[in-house]
């Protein structure tokens, strides 16, 4: 049904998605977008919310109002009281699984769930298999939005087909180009020293899925033919390719082409170019290639600019590409086969007539792409998507319940975290906030440290680069190669006061190791973390402590999540797990449902482990055993005024015993907030949240005193709590406890399990 429109109500329109000068398609979309629209309707006021993928930043036009943060979802929900606040009228999202913080980039979805203003989304990746993740949060997107914009007749499709999108909800609006006369080639190449040369050319972000290899291995029998050939890269490598790979690919697209002898006929342009200039080298080529390596792309922009300028193209068969070059706007090669186009780029140089036609079908069809005629095609939808809205939401902000937007976090603060840290690692003691020489170090501290110091790292802080090589170079000067085992205690001489140390540092560095080799994405520190969990792993088998079993199943867990392969971890995962289990049963009854004849320190590890093996192994025993021990610590460690009261270290609690109440630990809750986590990701059940805040909000002072234990000031955490005041030294191991639960909390916040459902 078509809706009648009057004239727009709409003034405010707010672009979010990545932003110029950022390199990267979507800024590159979205600012094209943002201006087209704004030059289309000088009277309208476009804004723009960019996401930044480093704490730096990007130096912004004028035009952008507010920065996202990629990984921090508090900067999401902030995002959506400004445009509440500033009478936005209309938000026009530019999505893309890998530009948002959280799996599968949904930590948008908490930014989109607050506004009150109607949502328009443009969708640059449309999975025809998406998993889990992908398909929740696009199904959840496509709900929030009042309009869908897709670029392809195929995108529509899939829409309808896979994620049950409504046909009349989705808009069609092409990939927006720049305006450019039909020019001949040659009017450019003077300006890039190739006037005589057939020119061959290839632009945009260079990374190793864009199959430039293949054009180069069909390059020697496109020069037999034509020898003036040259085949012009243009682009700079991706910024998160030089993050992760340097630049290994456009090496390995060099040393290729010497190997081939066509070194003479390749250049590269390795920078990122401004659209006149981009306008000009695409002007130059007489036959612009897309050699991609698989079918999964639902648009791309280059394919655009290239078929809206006129050129001739010859591309793979990716879905955009099947779409945009029919009926003769283009030629299609299979994948990753060289010989067929190298034919036919011949083909199409040899027979200048099919070109040209060619060329002329490309540029008409380009008419209805350029960016003045897409602005208006956007304005309507953004029009329609004003019209239908059904529900106005008065002014005000959504009101939630708490148990659907619980308490704020504090910020992170690792002043204390850096404070305690000296060149050799973390130090294990301090007087009141001051680093306690005397003391020395301790590989448990280094091992927490070096979890805090992942989980920092996957939250995007850029601390753990500097972090993480300190807190692994401890443990990998910890371990003995004699004894297979870590030592434990080093003086501030860094002389080691043990030949081996205790079982349970041991279990916690394994720990530490898992979690950096399951979760950091800092290769650089893969080879020697993997090393060295590989030398210790066997130790963990002579050990006695179910603690330390604990430790190491964790950890083993977490390394398992990525190297699922390896049998020998699977075997010590299985052997520990057994043995927690057996000891479970052994000394479990009615009103003692616990691994032992007593609870005394990180008490919830063992459910934690149990909890984890059961779902890897699987072992359905396991889980409902961990499940149990669990739900029994809890309300063992629960005041009747509802509070967090972990088991005292002065004494314990022996079973048919008394239970020491003081003095309380900060391990205590940190382990606590861990498990209840993990039932919460098994279970979906909100309970478990519910006891991981009430452990949390411990250290801030829900707690038998009603004193903070942590300290906003430094950023440290104190000690322990006396019967009657806080022991006021923050050391290593009560500090890191309580930035290992934030850090959990806050990325069990971003994840699509403990994000809040939607009002229906």
């Amino acid at each position: 049904m078509k809706l009648g429109l009057t004239a727009s109500t709409i003034n405010r329109i707010a672009f979010i998605g990545n932003y110029l000068p950022r390199l990267c398609g979507i800024a590159t979309f979205t600012t094209d977008l943002c201006e087209a629209v704004a030059a289309e309707y000088p009277k309208k006021t476009c804004i723009a919310l960019p996401v930044n993928d480093s704490e730096e930043g990007y130096s912004y036009p004028a035009r952008v109002r507010f920065e996202l943060t990629e990984k921090d979802i508090d900067s999401y929900r902030r995002a959506a009281d400004f445009l509440n606040i500033n009478n936005v009228d209309l938000v026009s999202l530019q999505f893309e699984y890998g530009i948002f913080g959280g799996r599968a980039g949904s930590h948008i979805l908490a930014l989109l769930r607050d506004l009150r203003m109607p949502i328009v989304t443009t969708l640059h990746t449309i999975l025809r298999e998406p998993d889990s993740d992908q398909r929740r949060v696009l199904e959840e997107i496509a709900g929030l939005s009042d309009r869908l914009v897709v670029m392809s007749k195929r995108g529509a499709a899939f829409l309808r087909e896979v994620y049950g999108v409504a046909p009349e909800k989705i808009d069609l609006i092409p990939h927006g180009i720049p305006d450019v006369p039909f020019v001949d080639p040659s009017f450019h190449k003077d300006l890039f020293g190739v006037e005589g040369k057939l020119v061959l050319l290839s632009f945009g972000l260079l990374s190793s899925n864009k199959g430039i290899e293949n054009v180069i291995a069909a390059l020697p029998a496109i020069v037999a033919r034509f020898p003036n050939v040259v085949y012009i890269v243009l682009g700079a490598t991706h910024p998160h390719v030089i993050q992760q790979e340097g630049e290994t690919y456009r090496l390995s697209l060099q040393w290729q082409a010497q190997e081939k002898g066509v070194e003479g006929q390749v250049i590269f342009y390795n920078r990122f170019v401004s659209l006149e200039e981009l306008t000009q080298f695409i002007g130059a080529a007489d036959v612009y290639i897309t050699p991609y390596l698989n079918e999964q792309q639902i648009v791309s922009g280059t394919l655009a600019y290239t078929l809206g300028a006129g050129k001739a193209v010859v591309s793979t068969p990716y879905w955009y590409a099947e779409e945009m070059l029919a009926d003769g706007r283009g030629a299609l090669v299979p994948f990753r086969d060289p010989a067929a186009l190298a034919e036919r780029v011949i083909e199409l140089l040899d027979n200048e007539a099919v070109r040209h036609a060619m060329r002329k079908r490309a540029y008409l069809f380009g008419r209805t792409m350029i960016w003045p005629q897409v602005a208006r095609d956007y304005m309507k939808s953004f029009d329609r998507a004003r019209a239908e809205r059904r529900h106005f939401i008065a002014p005000g902000f959504p009101a939630k319940a708490l148990d659907n937007r619980p308490g704020d976090l504090p910020p992170l603060k690792l002043d204390h975290l850096r404070h305690m840290t000296d060149e050799t690692g973390m130090l294990q003691h301090a007087i009141f906030t001051v680093p306690n020489y005397r003391e020395g170090y301790t590989t448990d501290d280094n091992a927490r440290a070096l979890m805090v110091s992942v989980l920092l790292e996957a939250l995007g802080s850029s601390e753990a680069l500097d972090l993480s090589p300190r807190y692994l170079a401890f443990l990998w000067y910890a371990f003995n190669a004699e004894t297979g085992r870590f030592r434990n205690f080093m003086d501030y001489q860094r002389r080691w006061l043990e030949v081996g140390g205790s079982d349970d540092s041991h279990g916690r560095a394994l720990w530490a190791l898992g979690t950096l080799l399951g979760r950091s994405n800092t290769p650089a520190l893969h080879s020697m973390a993997g090393r060295l969990f590989e030398q210790t792993l066997p130790a963990i088998l002579e050990t006695s402590s179910p603690r330390a079993w604990a430790f190491a199943l964790i950890g083993i867990h977490e390394y398992l999540q990525r190297y699922a392969g390896d049998r020998r971890a699977g075997k010590v995962l299985e052997e520990l797990a057994a043995r927690l289990l057996t000891l479970y049963q052994s000394h479990r009854t009615e009103e003692w449902r616990w691994f032992e004849p007593g609870l005394s320190y990180c008490n919830a590890a063992p459910p934690h482990a149990l909890l984890m093996c059961g779902q890897s192994i699987p072992n359905e025993g396991m889980t409902e055993a961990g499940l149990e021990s669990l739900v029994w610590l809890t309300a063992v460690q629960r005041a009747d005024a509802g509070h967090f009261v972990p088991v005292g270290s002065n004494g314990f609690y022996e079973r048919g015993g008394v239970r020491a109440r003081f003095d309380q630990q900060p391990i205590e809750a940190q382990a606590m907030v861990s498990a209840c986590l993990e039932a919460y990701r098994l279970t979906g059940d909100k309970r478990w949240r519910k006891e991981a805040r009430r452990a949390f909000d411990w250290f801030l002072g829900r707690n038998d005193l009603n004193l903070p234990i942590y300290d906003p000031t430094t950023g440290g955490c104190r000690d322990g709590l006396h019967p009657d005041r806080l022991n006021e030294n923050q050391g290593a191991e009560s500090t890191l406890a309580f930035l290992q639960s934030l850090l959990e909390l806050r990325l069990a916040e971003n994840s699509l399990l403990v994000e809040e459902t939607p009002s229906p």
